[in-house]
């Protein structure tokens, strides 16, 4: 009898045990989930918990590109978000990138030039930080008026597609490239093949194309102010007041001066949309998913404005 209660006693201690545990795992997962989503709502902008009048700001740094924080979606959000506010007078565009994806950067030109129209008493100006080259001048030169720094680096009006070639490496090494297509330009500027004087006659065209798109971009923006020279389109780039000069942008200026100054509300909301964990989390699992599945090959080097 005294065996049995014992056995009975040690059953229940682990029965008790064993509930001891799931719960805690519960309570663990429960908690988890909470912070997560909290974590993931804290990526989004401050905007919403604006009160008064204030100056809408929106941060562009890095480069831009559809998998960086600086991509359209989240930009293009960013200041539907600022214009829709009740007690915005003016948005400021900070702008800190040496440029990227020229499709990402049309996208943003093209909603900022939308949301002027719209909101034509909200004006739009673009406060530069480092640098302000290519993709992001793309973008800077739909904004009503472009504010530098003195020592800011601001053009770089060009595009470009780079890659590598390896044909001499394979050849000192022994390697053969045995390459099979559907398509006789689908292996088009393939870098272990050699070079194809067909291939890069069409890059070369496109890439004006791409550039003339850039050119007209920045004329239709700036217009009476650009003072064109011979070197404006070159690819080339210039400090902050030397640009000023070429008409590439207009004063000296920061955040806080244009929003006392200029906008004439110096509370400052930020409603830029930061990338949460739970997106970085999500974007991750789809790149891996992506990575697993089959693809057909892409042997085009990445474009870039630069």
């Amino acid at each position: 009898m005294l065996e049995k209660l014992a056995l009975s006693a040690i059953q229940e201690q682990r029965r008790a045990r064993h509930w001891g545990i799931l719960f805690k795992v519960l309570t663990f997962a429960y908690l988890f989930i909470l912070l997560f989503l909290f974590l993931g709502w804290m990526g989004k902008s401050d905007g919403a918990l604006s009160g008064g009048k204030h100056t809408a700001l929106v941060d562009l740094h890095g480069v831009i590109s559809a998998d960086s924080n600086a991509n359209a979606d989240h930009i293009i959000g960013s200041l539907q978000e600022a214009f829709k506010d009740k007690n915005t007078q003016g948005v400021i565009l900070r702008i800190n990138s040496p440029g990227g994806s020229p499709v990402q950067s049309g996208y943003i030109n093209d909603e900022i030039r939308r949301l002027r129209t719209l909101h034509p008493n909200i004006p739009l100006y673009v406060v530069v930080e480092d640098i302000c080259a290519s993709g992001g001048y793309y973008i800077a030169a739909a904004a009503d008026k472009i504010y530098v720094n003195k020592a800011s680096i601001v053009g770089s009006i060009g595009v470009l597609m780079d890659g590598f070639g390896f044909t001499g490496i394979m050849e000192k090494l022994g390697v053969e490239r045995r390459l099979m297509t559907a398509g006789e330009n689908k292996g088009f500027m393939d870098p272990f093949s050699p070079r194809n004087p067909k291939h890069e006659e069409f890059t070369k065209k496109m890439l004006a194309e791409i550039h003339q798109q850039f050119i007209d971009v920045v004329k239709r923006g700036r217009g009476a102010r650009l003072k064109e020279t011979p070197e404006t389109f070159t690819g080339l780039f210039w400090t902050g007041e030397q640009s000023i000069k070429m008409g590439l942008a207009d004063e000296i200026g920061s955040v806080d001066s244009v929003a006392r100054d200029v906008i004439k509300a110096e509370d400052i909301v930020d409603f830029t949309t930061h990338e949460g964990i739970a997106d970085r989390l999500a974007k991750k699992l789809g790149a891996g998913v992506a990575s697993a599945l089959p693809g057909f090959g892409a042997q085009v080097g990445g474009m870039t404005l630069h």
